[in-house]
C-alpha cells in the first residue's frame, strides 16, 4: 500500500518492480545484484484516482506515460536495491501529489487604458526610427 495523502492510497496490485542490473560506478558490485528499479503504476485503470487527476497525471508524467496507460518510473540513483525502491515510490506519489492539486481557472483581464497608450506610443516611436533609416538625399542627387 502506497499512501499519497490522507484520501488516496494505492493497492499493491496497481504497483509492479522489476529489478535490473544498474548503470554507472558501483564497482565489482555492478556486475552481480540487480539494484536498479523499474517502478510501474496503472495509472488509467486505477479506481483509486478520479478522473480529472488522471488527466493532469498524464500530462504531468510526460514521456513516462505509456501507451496502455501505466507510468513507468526508473531510479538507479544509488547501489541500495531498498534506497531506488523508496526513491522511486516517493517520486511515483510526488508526482500523484503534484496532479491532484487543480491548477487556478485563469481571469481574463483586458489592459489598462494607460498601457495602451504606452504601447502605442512606442510602437509609434520605433516606426519613426526606422522611417529614418531610408537612403540620405544630398543636395547635389537631384
Amino acid at each position: 500500500m502506497l499512501r499519497i495523502n490522507d484520501t488516496i492510497a494505492l493497492a499493491d496490485w496497481e504497483l509492479s518492480e522489476q529489478f535490473t542490473r544498474a548503470q554507472g560506478p558501483g564497482g565489482q558490485n555492478v556486475n552481480k545484484v540487480s539494484t536498479a528499479v523499474e517502478l510501474r503504476f496503472e495509472a488509467e485503470r486505477s479506481p483509486h484516482l478520479p478522473a480529472p487527476v488522471k488527466a493532469r497525471l498524464r500530462r504531468l508524467a510526460g514521456r513516462r506515460w505509456t501507451s496502455d496507460g501505466a507510468i513507468v518510473i526508473q531510479v538507479q540513483d544509488t547501489r541500495s536495491q531498498a534506497r531506488n525502491r523508496e526513491i522511486a515510490r516517493e517520486r511515483l506519489a510526488e508526482l500523484i501529489r503534484s496532479a491532484l492539486a487543480a491548477p487556478r481557472p485563469r481571469i481574463a483581464t483586458r489592459p489598462t487604458l494607460g498601457s495602451q497608450r504606452r504601447r502605442l506610443a512606442a510602437k509609434a516611436q520605433r516606426g519613426t526610427v526606422k522611417a529614418l533609416r531610408g537612403s540620405v538625399s544630398t543636395a547635389d542627387d537631384g
